[in-house]
């Protein structure tokens, strides 16, 4: 008996068919990847199996029990976490760990021998609230809520996204040692390199199973998606930038008692350069870039952007700087053109400005038919062309980008870029971090934090050539595994 199999499941909602008659099995114990780009219908599909949505059409069984006739048996087997990070922020580790053990039915004590593993990684946090965690720790929290009531299923959707390379790595040994005692995995993710760590995969466009197979197979056969042209080597976008400054940082510090989060850093960025702000989850890029966005002051030193000093001229700043966070910044309850008027009159511009660039903006995005859909409706992909491009919509000086591309399909990255190199062509300088290591290859430089202090600077090829290493994704893992405090 399969421990998955899903036979002509449709559903839609209203006039999106988010899936159509989709059809697929899952072996007891195997690792199976639901692979696809945004709008795919892989989050209906992990919703659909673990009883929170109904279908139109079709069946599905997990375990043997239907999903909607025996709903009950298959929430005790099956455990789930959910594209977005799925605890209660303001709930302690140790909180959150008893409520779901609460939700089903049993106690930490009980279920502590299948989490212990995982858990004991964490265990010494257990008075941090989720909300204070690192990516990587908030990930292995969440898997240990999904455990903690010995599934023998276990659904992750989009698990690792906004969480460093070497956390990542981490996340997939736990999961091997998960495999090796018989649970079942079935798991999206948008890296390819996961991909390649499922046993099978099926891929899903536009709602439809389009090939089940090998990772290799399908990421051959599919390769114009996975991999389109260009991706590869971002070089044919580059732009030189110019001589002149735009961010000046010299001895930088911001500590919180006796703990440093950013540890005397100093560095320049110029106009027009595409700059990669890289490090694991906790290594002090996020609050580096609050200092430089007027968002945080520092404890000590000297810094300034577009001219400014950010001590004492933070809200001059923030008028010529653009800024997309990694969590999505727009209004998800307003439509594309009503967002994109309420960030122009933000940052100040006229009315008669707003409606031209509107439209021209709309036609870049081919978004016209789409104008007057709420952002909240739209896919993943959209919502982040959309953000990055209101953030520039003032012809801001300097955008700062965090972790832009999270959780996006490589087609859409792709995209992506190209919108932020045409951006840097027009003299608009880009500060990005991001945890793709293709994307870090596409900077003209990059410098990579440790511990609060930043370890290397260079180009892509300066980094590989003086460490020593094939390629980023190692140049990353070499220097993050010499940090010496604690992610969290």
């Amino acid at each position: 008996m399969n421990a998955i199999d899903v036979s002509h499941i449709s559903k839609s909602y209203g006039r999106v068919k988010a899936l159509q008659d989709v059809s697929f099995s899952v072996g007891k114990g195997e690792v199976f990847g639901l692979i696809g780009p945004d709008g795919a219908g892989k989050t209906s599909m992990f919703r659909i199996l673990c009883t929170l949505l109904l279908a139109d059409k079709g069946t599905a069984t997990v375990d043997g029990f239907d999903v909607v006739k025996q709903m009950n048996e298959i929430r005790r087997r099956v455990g789930y976490m959910p594209g977005r990070f799925s605890l209660y922020q303001d709930l302690t580790v140790e909180e959150n760990l008893k409520f779901f053990a609460t939700l089903f039915g049993t106690t930490v004590d009980e279920g502590y021998d299948s989490i212990k593993a995982i858990y004991s990684q964490i265990e010494r946090f257990k008075d941090r609230k989720a909300g204070a965690l690192s990516g990587g720790m908030k990930q292995k929290l969440a898997l240990s809520c999904a455990l903690v009531h010995q599934p023998s299923v276990l659904l992750l959707d989009e698990p690792t996204t906004g969480v460093d390379p070497v956390s990542r790595k981490e996340f997939w040994e736990m999961l091997s040692m998960l495999k090796e005692r018989d649970i079942t995995i079935v798991a999206s993710t948008p890296y390819l390199d996961e991909v390649r760590r499922c046993e099978r995969v099926a891929f899903l466009s536009e709602g439809r199973v389009m090939g089940i197979d090998t990772p290799e197979i399908i990421l051959d056969r599919f390769k114009e998606i996975f991999n389109p042209p260009g991706l590869e080597n971002g070089s044919r976008f580059k732009v030189q930038g110019s001589s002149d400054n735009v961010i000046e940082v010299e001895h930088l510090v911001k500590a919180f008692g006796d703990f440093h989060a950013v540890d005397d850093i100093s560095f320049t960025v110029k106009k027009g350069e595409i700059f990669g702000f890289l490090g694991a989850n906790g290594a002090g890029k996020t609050t580096a870039m609050h200092m430089l966005t007027g968002l945080n002051q520092p404890t000590s030193g000297t810094g300034r952007v577009a001219g400014y000093d950010i001590r004492t001229e933070h809200e001059q700043i923030k008028k010529h700087i653009g800024y997309m966070s990694q969590r999505f910044s727009l209004y998800e309850d307003l439509t594309v053109a009503e967002n994109i008027r309420l960030f122009g009159g933000i940052y100040g511009m006229g009315s008669e400005e707003i409606k031209t660039k509107t439209d021209d903006l709309l036609r870049q995005l081919k978004f016209e038919d789409h104008k007057n859909d709420l952002v909240g409706s739209l896919p993943l992909g959209w919502k982040q062309k959309l953000a990055f491009s209101v953030s520039i919509f003032h012809e801001p000086a300097i955008v700062f980008l965090d972790e832009p591309t999270g959780g996006v399909d490589p087609a859409t990255r792709h995209q992506f870029w190209e919108l932020i190199y045409e951006a840097a062509s027009r003299g608009i300088t880009v500060f990005v971090t991001t945890h793709y290591m293709d994307e870090a290859e596409y900077c003209d430089r990059i410098s990579i934090m440790v511990d609060g202090k930043i370890s290397a600077m260079g180009t892509a090829e300066e980094l590989k050539r003086n460490l020593n290493q094939p390629d980023m994704d190692h140049v990353f893992t070499y220097l993050a595994r010499q940090a010496t405090r604690s992610s969290d």
